[in-house]
């Protein structure tokens, strides 16, 4: 699986957990700090939406404020739909995995964006089944796929902190509780 089989199911995987967050869920608080279950998802359609703008070449100063605040609107679940498509057009256009892309930590090869993409749509994916009571089983060939985007980039990735405190990783973990608790998660 390449990294762009991977980003593309990590968004139908994290768009079905979108789909199944219920309506009396929306505005309680995730397992992220400070952020309720539509921000979490917001988050996440947003820089999806990204995606979009900057593999098209656009710069930051581009886009501007255009994809600040609320992008949900009515139907979250349909707003995500629409930016998982954007995503996975923008990563899909010829070239565009190699092209360099203004991010805000770059420019960066798009294969680069693409893994980075790929693991902040499938850990809050988890976030988001973690704080709905969803499923949280990750695909096993995902958790692997993204081992491999973390580790040459661990200390860069931990050193943002973007990710939490990294947590003591129990004795004999599967490969998902490791990457969970390098990534500041509690997975029970």
């Amino acid at each position: 699986m390449d990294i762009l089989d991977a980003h593309t199911r990590s968004l139908g995987a994290t768009g079905r957990l979108v789909a199944n967050v219920r309506t009396e869920q929306w505005d309680a608080l995730s397992i992220c700090d400070g952020w309720s279950i539509r921000e979490l998802v917001n988050h996440i359609v947003s820089g999806n939406f990204w995606v979009g703008e900057l593999t098209a070449g656009k710069t930051i100063d581009e886009v501007g404020d255009r994809l600040d605040g609320d992008v949900l609107g009515d139907d979250p679940a349909a707003a995500y739909d629409q930016s998982a498509e954007v995503a996975d057009g923008g990563f899909r256009r010829p070239g565009a995995l190699d092209a360099p892309v203004a991010v805000s930590y770059g420019p960066v090869p798009g294969s680069v964006y693409c893994g980075h993409r790929f693991l902040d749509v499938l850990i809050h994916g988890w976030d988001l089944a973690s704080s709905t009571g969803q499923d949280t089983g990750l695909d096993p060939d995902l958790v692997e796929k993204l081992w491999g985007v973390v580790e040459p980039q661990q200390d860069v990735l931990l050193g943002s902190g973007a990710f939490g405190d990294e947590h003591e990783i129990p004795p004999h973990a599967d490969r998902q509780t490791q990457l969970l608790a390098l990534l500041g998660r509690h997975p029970a």
